[in-house]
């Protein structure tokens, strides 16, 4: 390559960068310092010639020179080494640790690691919404207070609940003072979204009982009187991870190779207990899949819900989702 930059021989440039690239590529497992390597190398190629080529040399050579550079950018600069192989599987949490957390979350647990009654429900609830309705983050905090919508459905004779997940009409507006401003990922996020009878329960006991009366608009409310920010989001997930018992830890660990619960591991369980349950009820893979894009705002070509197939056969999951929830909410019930 040396002997190629100070002849300016463009040729043997490009057939050098080619086979560098090439060997890059191939390796077994390349990862993002190859890709750097890649990007810096080819920078200082073209830089350097880009230099050599000012000198006094003839001004037909330097036009040709010049068009191999542009050739030589526009070939390469496009080129990407690929990233390692990383496993497709998304992981759902196991079900000993779902359990563990609705029996730290109960508001009324003993070892529950909110001191607050205010608090614990503020976790609790954010905990149920992103669990059971497959929420982001930026969702979940754009809710409003009034969220929850019900109507009478004649056909079924009962009463059905539902949420909207939509841009707030409050998100630039002075009340919403967090910093970091929440917001919808994309219009396919946009979406309507049924609401069990007992997660309606649960919102209205929240705002009814543990919200307070703050000046702003949103469902979720600190100590503060201020907006569930992205921040104290984390930070209250940090304070669940670090209680949870360490037989939990073990299997944490041992199954999603991590210690930490995060918002949007609820997110993945939803959708692996959400498939797991249309799969059970009938549906063929490609309905399924597709009701969950819709269920949880991905486009009608989204591969991501593909990714969670392979994990809905985690059958404890679903027992611990549809059997202890029920019996836990029987008892929130009753808290006035």
């Amino acid at each position: 390559m040396d002997d190629a930059i100070a002849d300016l021989d463009e040729v043997r440039l490009a057939e050098i960068l080619e086979s560098w690239f090439i060997s890059i590529r191939n390796r077994a497992e390349p990862t993002s310092a190859d890709e750097a390597r890649w990007r810096t190398g080819l920078v200082f190629v073209t830089t350097v010639v880009t230099w050599l080529s000012k000198t006094s040399l003839p001004i037909e050579r330097l036009r040709r020179i010049d068009g191999q550079l542009h050739r030589l950018t526009t070939l390469y600069g496009q080129l990407h080494v690929r990233k390692g192989r990383q496993t497709s599987r998304i992981r759902s949490l196991p079900a000993a640790v779902i359990e563990a957390l609705y029996e730290m979350l109960d508001p009324e647990s003993r070892i529950n690691p909110f001191s607050r009654q205010r608090g614990r429900w503020l976790a609790f609830l954010a905990f149920m919404l992103m669990l059971h309705q497959g929420l982001r983050r930026g969702e979940l905090m754009l809710l409003s207070a009034d969220v929850i919508n019900s109507a009478f459905d004649e056909r079924q004779q009962r009463t059905r609940h539902w949420l909207n997940v939509s841009l707030s009409q409050y998100a630039d507006d002075e009340l919403d003072s967090r910093y970091s401003r929440p917001s919808i990922k994309s219009s396919n996020a946009i979406r309507q979204l049924p609401v069990s009878a007992a997660t309606a329960g649960v919102v209205q006991s929240y705002v009814e009982n543990y919200r307070g009366k703050p000046d702003h608009p949103f469902l979720l409310n600190t100590q503060q009187n201020t907006p569930l920010s992205t921040e104290s989001l984390t930070k209250i997930f940090a304070k669940i991870s670090a209680n949870l018992p360490p037989r939990t830890i073990k299997e944490l660990v041992d199954r999603n190779g991590r210690s930490t619960v995060t918002p949007h591991d609820l997110r993945h369980t939803c959708a692996v207990v959400r498939l797991n349950q249309l799969l059970r009820q009938g549906d063929s893979m490609e309905e399924a899949l597709q009701k969950l894009r819709s269920f949880f705002g991905w486009s009608r070509e989204s591969q991501m819900p593909i990714r969670y197939a392979g994990a809905v056969f985690e059958d404890r999951l679903s027992t611990v989702w549809n059997d202890s929830l029920d019996e836990r909410l029987a008892v929130l019930r009753a808290i006035p």
